[in-house]
């Protein structure tokens, strides 16, 4: 009854009686004003909750500064492992020794409470290093890293990584850069937990999913990315009842349609009217 009546509390009026009429949509615009390239660069893009798109993959970029020579020389001072899909790359309260840079593939970045219940720091993309907060070792992992798809990483031990940021002065600039980007998005991550409903949170989320990941379809934007109930519960901290139970409201407010694993965003002003209400 909680979780319906905070549902109903934050329901737009639009939302909440069914009145349609007379709202335009605007995703023909949405969909179409980036260029090609724009939108190859957003569907390779990491995720993670945060209010606009702008900065998600920030962090892939950390290694810019470099020279190619240098570049492939932090690449040949760590060790390249391959990661099958849905093995581990590291584990939460596991010893921490160094740092994964992403060459290829995607890994989800998520922590384990003692009661089992999961939340997602982030899906992380080739460019980005993961196996913080920690650097060059010492202590333990704070998160879990499991492959989503298969990846090629570069492990870059404790001791390799001090000799690189003592000999190369722009790697440990680099490293700087890298860092900031994590520690934005852990800020985000914290302001959207603790100033946005949950539902709110679900409604920023398929919209991010949208910017991201979004081809158009007529009126509709199709996401062209898979993602499970489980999967959009740990993102958004909640639990996969209450996101089937609101997804399927949102379905019968014809704010989305469902068919299989798709989603097909039909009203993003709804979406939006949930977010930025009055």
């Amino acid at each position: 009854m909680t979780i319906l009546k905070e549902a109903a509390a934050t329901e737009p009026a639009a939302f909440a009686d069914g009145r349609h009429a007379g709202i335009q949509l605007d995703w023909a615009d949405r969909a179409t004003r980036r260029a090609p390239g724009a939108r190859a660069e957003t569907a390779s893009s990491a995720l993670f909750m945060s209010e606009t798109i702008d900065g998600l993959n920030a962090g892939a970029h950390f290694l810019d500064r470099l020279s190619s020579p240098e570049r492939a020389r932090v690449h040949a001072a760590g060790r390249t492992i391959t990661v099958p899909q849905g093995e581990m790359v590291f584990s939460q309260g596991d010893r921490h020794d160094g740092i994964f840079i992403i060459r290829r593939g995607q890994v989800r970045v998520y922590y384990t409470a003692p009661s089992g219940r999961e939340i997602t720091l982030a899906y992380w993309t080739p460019g980005h290093f993961i196996g913080g907060p920690e650097i060059s070792g010492g202590g333990i992992h704070m998160w879990s890293g499991i492959a989503i798809e298969a990846c090629e990483i570069s492990a870059l031990s404790g001791p390799a990584l001090e000799k690189l940021l003592t000999a190369m002065p722009t790697f440990a600039l680099a490293l700087i850069d890298g860092l900031i980007a994590k520690g934005k998005c852990y800020s985000s991550m914290a302001q959207i937990l603790g100033t946005r409903s949950v539902i709110e949170r679900l409604a920023q989320f398929l919209l991010t999913l949208s910017e991201l990941h979004g081809i158009a379809d007529g009126d509709t934007v199709v996401i062209n990315r898979k993602i499970t109930h489980d999967q959009i519960a740990a993102m958004v901290g909640s639990t996969r009842q209450w996101v089937t139970m609101m997804l399927k409201r949102f379905q019968n407010r014809r704010i989305i349609a469902i068919d299989g694993s798709t989603i097909r965003i039909r009203r993003v002003d709804l979406l939006e009217q949930i977010l930025f209400k009055d």
